[in-house]
């Protein structure tokens, strides 16, 4: 089924639909990664973008029952290179076409997706449309220009959970209060987060309670966790003015960890602004500069938004920078029990290089529960 895809600049691609008809608006950006479709589709930092794979073979190893980072598809649409139907893996379950379509998303293939690529590195990520029923480019243009975009939209609310709940063995459970035998309690503010971050606390022994973005520090506190946990998320960070609020009172009265949004959140917090990248980082293969050590992690990304590090005060450490371009990866207080990043140390997909910073925030806990932070 044919299928016409138009940026905001007017530029237009061809390519066929492999999950029937449609017709959607979004942000279209690139990502890198060679594996990890499924983790990607279900990443809630993609609600509201266009996903734009850069490797040429996409599907042929289907879709299973465990790789999912959130409940659902987040992105608006999937564009492709060659799309395969025959998969072959053993712990597949079904083809990501049949799982796109089960799920109302469109899939696009046949598409020139190194030009995509190109044009939106030189041209700077924008919105775009994909349509199978209105064909005519200036008419779909129309509708492009008129869809909402990124800047200043608030994201959050779309992909955070609905009430409070519990992370056990791997799956959500009913809320459930923390057992005060059991291990350290984080409360997990859910901006939008993926799975694997609450895989990887659980692991190392920590009990886990996610709440809606729209918490209060009031309540957080009125939990008594032993850390607080800011995950990632989407859209325009500017634009979540209520979960700064929350962070800028938690600061110093418990240990916090943030990634992606959540280290905008904290970056606003400390009195720095955010600003949007050009095409921003997506992918498994961002090279980031531990300052401490010297030490580069091959790391997960997907951000479209940075922290000014010049408006950061004197008392936050830079950590982490990006070796492609020098941008705030990483940040530590120098007093405060709190450190953030701006990348996905979580994987899921992309190397494990940096899955250590989850020992650092239990170290980080335990310190603080010594009174080392008094």
């Amino acid at each position: 089924m044919k299928a016409l895809i138009v940026l905001e600049d007017g530029t237009t691609f061809w390519g066929k639909s492999f999950t029937g008809r449609g017709e959607v608006f979004g942000e279209i950006v690139f990502n890198t990664a060679m594996t990890g479709y499924q983790e990607i589709l279900t990443d809630p930092s993609y609600r509201g973008q266009i996903v734009t794979m850069t490797y040429p073979l996409i599907g042929n190893y289907g879709v299973n029952d465990e790789d999912n980072e959130s409940l659902r598809i987040q992105v608006e649409a999937f564009v492709v290179r060659e799309y395969q139907p025959f998969y072959s893996n053993w712990r597949a379950k079904r083809s990501l076409g049949d799982w796109l379509k089960s799920q109302g998303v469109l899939g696009i293939e046949q598409v020139d997706t190194r030009a995509i690529t190109r044009h939106i590195r030189l041209a700077g990520a924008m919105k775009a449309g994909i349509s199978t029923e209105d064909l005519n480019p200036s008419s779909l243009l129309e509708k492009v220009k008129a869809a909402p975009g990124l800047v200043g939209r608030d994201l959050v609310k779309e992909v955070t959970c609905n009430k409070p709940y519990r992370w056990v063995n791997g799956e959500v459970k009913d809320f459930f209060p923390f057992d005060p035998k059991g291990g350290f309690r984080v409360v997990v503010i859910d901006c939008g987060l993926k799975f694997n971050q609450l895989r990887l606390m659980e692991e190392r022994g920590l009990q886990l309670l996610v709440v809606p973005a729209t918490t209060s520090a009031e309540e957080i506190l009125s939990y008594e966790p032993d850390g607080v946990f800011f995950s990632n998320g989407p859209g325009d960070p500017a634009a979540v003015p209520y979960v700064v609020e929350t962070a800028k009172k938690l600061l110093g009265k418990k240990p916090i960890f943030g990634i992606c949004l959540g280290h905008q959140m904290i970056g606003q917090a400390l009195g720095a602004s955010t600003y949007k990248l050009k095409f921003g980082h997506r992918g498994a293969n961002q090279p980031v500069k531990d300052l401490a050590t010297g030490r580069i992690e091959i790391t997960s990304q997907n951000h479209g938004f940075c922290v000014r590090k010049e408006e950061l005060p004197k008392e936050v450490e830079i950590s982490h920078i990006n070796l492609n371009d020098g941008t705030l990866e990483g940040i530590k207080h120098r007093e405060l029990p709190l450190f953030s990043v701006q990348y996905h140390p979580e994987n899921a997909p992309g190397p494990h290089d940096s899955v250590y910073l989850f020992d650092r925030f239990v170290d980080m806990i335990k310190a603080f529960a010594e009174g080392k932070y008094q």
